[in-house]
């Protein structure tokens, strides 16, 4: 089940130790961020090992609009990850939401 803007904000706000990832690429990264883990969408396939020991946990990811995210929550999901959650929108929702 994916993730709205509305309640990764909230999360955020309070503070939870949330596993996020962001797969945009690093220049995207370095103008505008959230205080994800940065992992670029082609990069993926090389951390499914360090990734692996939260393989059972909620794993938040997010990109610029949600495409991106969409395609890694596909990936990990076809590599057995259980609880993937795409951030709907992506990073220009949740800039529209702080408006």
């Amino acid at each position: 089940m994916d993730i709205t803007v509305a309640e990764l904000k909230e999360r955020l706000d309070k503070g939870e130790d949330l596993n996020f990832y962001d797969v945009r690429e690093e220049h995207e990264y370095e103008e505008d961020n959230l205080g994800a883990i940065l992992i670029p969408l082609g990069e993926l396939p090389d951390h499914l090992d360090e990734l692996e020991e939260i393989k059972d946990e909620e794993i938040i990811i997010h990109c610029r609009s949600g495409a991106r995210s969409g395609k890694a929550k596909n990936f990990l999901e076809a590599q057995g990850f259980s609880n993937v959650r795409n951030v709907l929108g992506g990073i220009l929702a949740y800039r529209e939401l702080e408006d």
